[in-house]
């Protein structure tokens, strides 16, 4: 079946569709409710790889002359889509022609955000090659287990991180000259080839483009297998979003981490179909970030919770924030509270939350528009065209109607193709008739919204009820004396679980356990009180912002077995 064809097929064949909320009673499929328009449908061609694609989007020569597609933060130095073509092109050259890297070849990318991280991306991309990415901060013995896993034959690294590369048993290239060692780097390529024409069979959209670790719906880092198709359906999607939200001008700040699906999609492959200027932070710092915003006059962020979060909680009154206009939600769950706190604070910027996962390709659901975003707090907003998405009884198996929570599984052609290796993981992941099991408990309203309530393996059973975290860590965080919080399980012999608070205090504030307990227990039914709260320095958070709730329970069964 044709990719720009399989959602109208599947509406074609379905009898009981709402169009309010897109439900199928007969089926229990819930359909996305956006059409596209002819000119804005998934590419159907076979033989185009995502790469082609991005650069057949990028302006006209004279225009790609003088438009900035990335600035660095840091130094201010510029890189016009002229510029960047040019640099991806040679830098394939130089991939294929000088390394002999060559159409299904993995390349293991170790760096942390650059103005050359979405030149490396779609120079492997164009030549056919697949990419790997990795967290700098990521272990020698990590790192090396994953240029295992993956299957690698060549490494491209910062300079500071190559040593964990040094018995990986393949070649490395640096990202910049001076590097030592001997090695060859991507600077000197760049500058030394010619943008030859890569005259092998160009990958077809049904081939692996790259191969991203995420701990999936099972708990363990598992290679995500994401093919072109994957790529072309989720940025295809994201030109949709920036066509109606009309922000195809903007100025848009990168602190998300490259490496990770969020900041891969919209920063090394999306954004730049779309016109837009990108501004690079190396990595994270919130001060850096009010800096970045007021010089470079930043009318966008991509952001994730703790970001948002930060913006509420802190004096930002030093800088100008006047240019922005929309801020970005997603990579983990956005509380109502601090949305409206956003909202009060900020009330010139249009705050959009969003749903996905790796094993998506990224996003899938997105607020379109402020309008849609205010109308329905706590939300995540609807599907994505091209999704389909199931709400199924974990215990029955039964599929959903609007308003009953249940395990969130999607179908689309942005949906991974495997996990790497791993059929046991793949077949626990996907049902026999292909939809992803996602491991997210929602539901959604007779609109259409999607709600998400929370991981299904981190509610809390207490006394046969389940216990959301995150609805008490958007109470806890709406105190004023709290600047962070994160809600974890701890074993009992009565009730089973009892949820435990693990709290970041204020600067210096005097805030106690009790005042803690007393705050959130006047606000909640009986079964999801809190009974115990640790006080810490910092919440342990991923890359892309989600809360590491197993490193938080192994600390707390070190500190706090003589109380229980």
């Amino acid at each position: 079946m044709a990719m720009a064809t399989m959602e109208e097929e599947s509406l074609q064949n379905s009898l009981h569709f709402d169009k309010k909320c897109g439900f199928d009673s007969q089926t229990g499929i819930y359909h996305s409710l956006v059409r596209l328009n002819e000119h804005q449908k998934i590419p159907t061609q076979p033989n185009l790889d995502i790469a082609t694609y991005v650069l057949s989007h990028f302006p006209p020569p004279e225009e790609a002359e003088r438009r900035v597609a990335l600035i660095d933060s840091d130094t201010g130095h510029r890189v016009t889509y002229a510029q960047l073509q040019r640099s991806i092109t040679r830098l394939a050259a130089g991939l294929h022609h000088g390394l002999g890297v060559r159409k299904g070849d993995v390349v293991f990318v170790l760096s942390p955000n650059s103005l050359l991280y979405p030149t490396i991306c779609l120079a492997v991309l164009y030549i056919g090659a697949v990419i790997t990415t990795a967290n700098p901060v990521n272990t020698e013995a990590e790192i090396i287990k994953q240029v295992r896993d993956s299957g690698a034959i060549l490494a491209i690294a910062v300079p500071s991180e190559i040593s964990k590369l040094s018995s990986a048993g393949v070649p490395v290239l640096h990202t910049s000259r001076g590097g030592g060692g001997g090695h060859l780097s991507v600077e000197e390529l760049i500058e030394n080839c010619e943008a030859l024409e890569i005259t092998e069979a160009k990958p077809n959209q049904s081939e692996t483009a790259a191969i991203l670790y995420s701990s999936g719906t099972t708990g363990t880092s598992k290679g995500v297998v994401l093919t072109h198709s994957n790529f072309i359906s989720v940025v295809t999607m994201m030109k949709w979003s920036t066509q109606v939200s009309k922000a195809s001008d903007d100025v848009i700040l990168c602190f998300i981490p490259i490496f990770h699906i969020y900041g891969l999609v919209f920063f090394a492959l999306g954004l730049f179909t779309t016109g837009n200027t990108v501004v690079l932070m190396k990595r994270f710092d919130f001060q850096a970030m009010l800096e970045a915003i007021q010089k470079y006059k930043v009318n966008n962020i991509p952001a994730v919770p703790p970001v948002i979060l930060g913006l509420v909680k802190h004096d930002t009154r030093r800088h100008d924030l006047t240019s922005l206009r929309r801020v970005g939600s997603g990579a983990a769950p956005l509380s109502n509270e601090v949305a409206e706190a956003f909202r009060k604070k900020f009330p010139w910027v249009e705050l959009r939350t969003g749903y996905g996962l790796t094993e998506s390709c990224g996003a899938t659901t997105y607020f379109a528009t402020d309008k849609e975003a205010k109308a329905r707090p706590g939300s995540s907003a609807r599907l994505l065209p091209y999704f389909s998405a199931k709400v199924v009884d974990p215990e029955t198996g039964v599929a959903l109607p609007p308003f009953r929570e249940g395990e969130l599984w999607l179908k689309s052609p942005s949906v991974m193709k495997e996990y790497l290796g791993n059929k046991e993981a793949t077949a626990v992941t996907f049902d026999s008739e292909g939809w992803l099991k996602t491991g997210d408990l929602c539901y959604f309203d007779d609109e259409g919204y999607i709600y998400v309530v929370d991981r299904i393996k981190e509610l809390i059973k207490h006394n046969g009820y389940q216990v959301a975290p995150a609805e008490l860590e958007a109470i806890l965080i709406g105190h004023p004396e709290i600047t962070d919080a994160a809600v974890i399980p701890l074993e009992d012999e009565a009730a089973g679980q009892i949820p435990v608070a693990c709290v970041v205090r204020a600067a210096a504030d005097k805030l106690t356990e009790d005042q803690v307990i007393q705050f959130i227990n006047s606000q909640v039914a009986p079964y999801k009180a809190i009974r115990r709260v640790s006080f810490i320095n910092a919440i342990p958070r991923s890359a892309a912002g989600k809360i590491l709730r197993r490193q938080l329970i192994s600390q707390s069964k070190q500190q706090m077995p003589s109380r229980l």
